[in-house]
């Protein structure tokens, strides 16, 4: 399986943002997660390894596939699933999936039916494809995303921001589909849910500013605030004095009152209570501190 190597990326938009700032990373078969909050750039980076932005610097490769010279031949082993994306809402999955292979070069008409009732099956709309489109809830509009990504077989599948807005349940169903796809090919998932990442993906980046901030495997990763991330409830009107005094890299309400969560080098006292890190903690802790 080839693997995906940026290099040095680098993207800078006419009114002057700094979008991507020397990104590197290497992203190997199986799923990997792209962490950041809104505006961090994971979007864009996204999008230019989709080959539908050139980059002003830097470098990709998918194997010996040199992208940003090739990038048709990236496309035809592309698969993508963007933030939002429409459909037509008077056609059928079935007759809109198979329209959409014709447009990727599957002719045969036999092959194409067979290939789409896989597809179909496999994210579990086979039942339903005789239904319009425009009936379908969010969760069954991300599957047919994802099956119009899968058409080609590609080697590459890009999601962004798959989850949001889906209900519990659909978004497990995502998550299974996501993670059958990841054992053949190379999945990349871009969001702004930390669960999304800590339930699917063995590696991961957080990007911020159009940087890389932390890559690496989740769990590893956590290990980073290990003894170093305190907890302690405290009256809400406490919370300025304690940001002044404290490095807080989260606060929430728990029971009427505001639970922090510190991170220090050494006991900070007052009552703190160590407890062990999640991916959030850490998340928050690097955007915070990018």
């Amino acid at each position: 399986m080839d693997n995906l190597i940026i290099t040095d990326l680098s993207k800078t938009y006419n009114n002057g943002v700094k979008a991507l700032r020397n990104i590197s990373l290497q992203i190997h078969k199986g799923m990997f997660g792209l962490l950041g909050p809104n505006g961090a750039g994971k979007s864009t980076l996204m999008r230019t390894i989709a080959t539908l932005q050139e980059a002003d610097s830097g470098s990709m490769q998918l194997g010996s596939l040199n992208i940003l010279e090739h990038p048709n031949e990236l496309r035809k082993v592309l698969g993508y699933l963007p933030q939002q994306f429409g459909v037509y809402p008077t056609l059928s999955s079935e007759m809109l999936l198979s329209h959409l292979a014709v447009l990727k070069g599957i002719m045969n008409r036999n092959e194409r039916k067979d290939i789409v009732h896989a597809l179909l099956h496999k994210v579990n709309l086979f039942e339903v494809r005789k239904q319009k489109l425009g009936e379908f809830s969010g969760g069954m509009k991300q599957r047919f995303g994802i099956a119009q990504a899968l058409l080609n077989n590609p080697k590459l599948l890009i999601v962004d921001e798959p989850t949001a807005g889906l209900d519990p349940v659909e978004r497990n169903r995502f998550y299974n589909l996501l993670s059958e796809v990841g054992e053949q090919t190379i999945v990349i998932l871009s969001t702004h849910i930390v669960d999304d990442v800590k339930e699917l993906c063995p590696r991961m980046a957080i990007i911020n500013k159009g940087r890389v901030i932390i890559q690496g495997n989740p769990i590893q990763i956590m290990k980073s605030l290990q003894g170093r991330l305190y907890e302690k409830t405290i009256h809400k009107s406490e919370l300025e004095q304690y940001k002044k005094e404290y490095q807080v890299i989260s606060d929430r309400l728990y029971l009427g009152k505001q639970l922090v969560h510190v991170v220090s080098d050494t006991y900070p006292g007052s009552n703190f209570k160590s407890i062990e890190a999640n991916l959030e903690d850490v998340y928050m802790s690097q955007i915070l501190n990018s």
